[in-house]
């Protein structure tokens, strides 16, 4: 079986052409909530049984979305349950994401510190990763106590890590080798 992330490539592809002929913020939110509703088990279950029909499986998914979905979005949630792909929605979205982020010259930055961080220091932090990366980040701020210290930034396929755990296994590595 093809890898998922192949197959909702084309998809996500589509999509983004759609929603940059539109509003391509409210698009993204609509794809995101798609995507979370779609990756929950139950709803993985509900549209896996071979006794729904296509239109009874597109219906009850769109009842479960809030925000307002357009003909294009409907059309869409279609085409993706006639062919049995609703499953891969959650990486459609993913895909999505970094296609808008591209398009806005952005890109998402997961911020892992030791300790709990302050809106200052966030903002503070981010103005530094922007002028590093040399682009628009987008952050999401979580928090692991094995760190000990400092922050681990993840930038997509880019690691800056000066967390004391980093330091520490560095010291470890030059003085067993």
């Amino acid at each position: 079986m093809a890898e998922l992330a192949t197959i909702a490539r084309p998809y996500a592809e589509a999509l983004f052409r759609v929603a940059k002929a539109g509003n391509l913020a409210a698009w993204s939110e609509l794809v995101s909530e798609m995507a979370q509703v779609a990756g929950n088990p139950d709803v993985q279950e509900f549209v896996s049984n071979p006794k729904l029909t296509d239109a009874q499986v597109v219906e009850t998914f769109l009842s479960l979305i809030k925000s307002p979905v357009s003909p294009e979005a409907r059309n869409f949630v279609s085409a993706l349950v006639e062919n049995g792909r609703l499953a891969a929605l959650p990486e459609i979205g993913v895909q999505f994401e970094a296609l808008k982020n591209a398009a806005e010259g952005a890109a998402d930055a997961h911020i892992t510190s030791a300790f709990e961080l302050s809106d200052a220091q966030v903002k503070e932090l981010v103005a530094a990763l922007e002028k590093k990366f040399g682009r628009k980040l987008i952050p999401s701020v979580t928090v692991d106590n094995s760190l000990i210290g400092g922050v681990r930034v993840t930038v997509e396929d880019e690691v800056l890590d000066t967390s004391v755990r980093a330091k520490l296994q560095k010291m470890h590595t030059a003085l067993v080798s």
